[in-house]
């Protein structure tokens, strides 16, 4: 399930929560294992919660896309991400040819690529089949509510 995999702004790799604090969270490298606090400022984000802009304006959850990739790949890696700019745009554009490319930058490209192939690298792509279903019953509010109580 993508929402148990996190994303931390400034940090590369990809983690996983181990448990709360009062001032944060404690994050695990998936790659590394390495164990780490990240604060309050900063911005984590589930890669459930990620998004995609499209030109038709639904924006495409990155579940969808690191599917697309995966499909494309046979379940094989993708691309680098230390690719060409341009030879990154025309990948990204194979598995997601409605990408809007004025909003979406080459860094989020590498960003997506560079995450699926974490997450092939560790043999971990079933995660992208699996729902969380008491999650996608849940309001936003009831979610929001959650997480202040946590803090």
């Amino acid at each position: 399930m993508l929402k148990d995999i996190l994303a931390i702004s400034g940090q590369p790799g990809l983690y996983k929560l181990v448990s709360n604090t009062k001032n944060g969270i404690i994050v695990e490298n998936l790659e590394t294992k390495k164990r780490m606090p990240a604060y309050a400022t900063a911005k984590v984000s589930a890669l459930e919660d990620i998004a995609i802009y499209t030109e038709d304006g639904e924006d495409k959850p990155l579940g969808k896309v690191l599917i697309s990739i995966r499909e494309k790949e046979n379940g094989g890696s993708a691309i680098s991400q230390k690719a060409g700019n341009t030879e990154l745009k025309k990948y990204f554009e194979e598995v997601m040819p409605e990408f809007d490319q004025e909003r979406v930058y080459v860094s989020d490209i590498k960003k997506v690529i560079q995450w699926y192939n974490i997450i092939q690298k560790l043999e971990m792509l079933d995660i992208l089949d699996k729902k969380d279903d008491e999650t996608e019953e849940k309001t936003e509010t009831e979610v929001k509510e959650e997480v202040k109580a946590e803090n």
